[in-house]
């Protein structure tokens, strides 16, 4: 891995350029600034750590498959992983975890990545896109929720939350809120609650 380290950092150091600049939506991923992301409940340092894991985890993918870069989507939370999308064969889902693990400081893996079944053409991303993007809509306009703390990506129709909730009663918002969104086939929640022991290795 000594090798990989000098590229990880200038791509460390262009991405908080980006983030220091109010480009941080396509680096820190919940966040739109550096001041938004210091407001987020994992804190500014938290959002930098999981941006080092991310920019560890896409070297890694891009070296072994451009595809897998391609097909998987990456969202991270305090070190915790979520892994969604759909590939070929069950090899390349296993590959996408082995690599994930890889990278330093990830401490959970979450493996949502579908198998696209043999004969089957694919899903309707733009529908996809669609849910994900109303029910960010319904989120950033719940004032009884934190939205800022939450990641919302959508696979087939499947609704998968990443993120730290203030309380149980959001929490139970927001997959209300998701659960609400027309062609929502199902809601699965990796959230952890902001009192989770388990945030600070309990």
């Amino acid at each position: 891995m000594t090798g990989v380290r000098p590229l990880l950092n200038v791509l460390i150091i262009a991405a908080m350029g980006g983030l220091l600049s109010g480009c941080a939506a396509t680096v820190v991923g919940a966040g739109a600034s550096a001041g938004v992301a210091a407001a987020e409940e994992r804190g500014l340092d938290g959002a930098v750590d999981d941006l080092k894991i991310r920019t560890e985890i896409n070297h890694l993918w891009f070296q072994k498959d451009v595809e897998m870069y391609r097909k998987v989507n990456l969202n991270i939370s305090e070190g915790r992983v979520m892994l969604t999308g759909v590939v070929p064969t069950d090899q390349a889902r296993a590959d996408a975890v082995r690599l994930s693990w890889q990278a330093t400081g990830v401490k959970e893996v979450l493996n949502e990545i579908q198998v696209l079944a043999a004969g089957e053409s694919g899903w309707d991303q733009a529908n996809d896109l669609w849910i994900q993007n109303k029910l960010k809509a319904r989120l950033l306009t719940d004032s009884d929720v934190k939205n800022i703390n939450y990641v919302v990506d959508v696979t087939d129709s499947v609704v998968y939350l990443l993120g730290i909730a203030q309380s149980s009663a959001e929490l139970d918002r927001v997959i209300a809120h998701a659960r609400d969104v027309s062609g929502v086939k199902r809601v699965i929640s990796h959230v952890r609650l902001k009192t989770d022991p388990r945030r600070n290795g309990g």
